[in-house]
């Protein structure tokens, strides 16, 4: 149970950790006036191109991956059927996602969808354990 309860841990942390490059993004867009909009950054979000709206898609998406991640955990853990392959495809989809966002932020289409379907295919595959 503690490989699956530190890969959900890793995963609730990817979105924040995501967010670092979003961050540099947009003080580098923003560079000519003033930086990092603080106090509108969801519109200076929106106007990101290139890099900027590919850090803002990973951030996105690593907070839309980690609700089928968390419940296909859970569900494992609440009907006590944790075992060796839902340790083993936790560990499989938090590597994915990280190959995901790295992918993403270098604008590597395919295989960024590649492991997008990896770590989804684990998520379900954790979720199977339950049957």
């Amino acid at each position: 149970m503690n490989t699956l309860l530190i890969s959900l841990f890793v995963a609730m942390l990817l979105p924040y950790l995501a967010k670092g490059p979003l961050a540099w993004a947009m003080a580098k867009a923003g560079a000519e006036t003033g930086g990092y909009d603080n106090a509108y950054p969801r519109i200076q979000e929106a106007s990101l191109t290139g890099f900027g709206a590919r850090a803002l898609a990973a951030h996105q998406n690593a907070f839309e991956s980690l609700l089928i991640f968390g419940l296909a955990v859970l569900a494992v853990i609440a009907t006590n059927k944790v075992n060796d392959t839902a340790a083993t495809l936790a560990l499989v989809h938090v590597a994915a996602r990280l190959a995901y966002h790295c992918l993403y932020l270098l604008n590597k289409g395919s295989l960024r969808s590649l492991s997008w379907f990896i770590a989804t295919l684990a998520s379900f595959g954790i979720f199977w354990q339950v049957f």
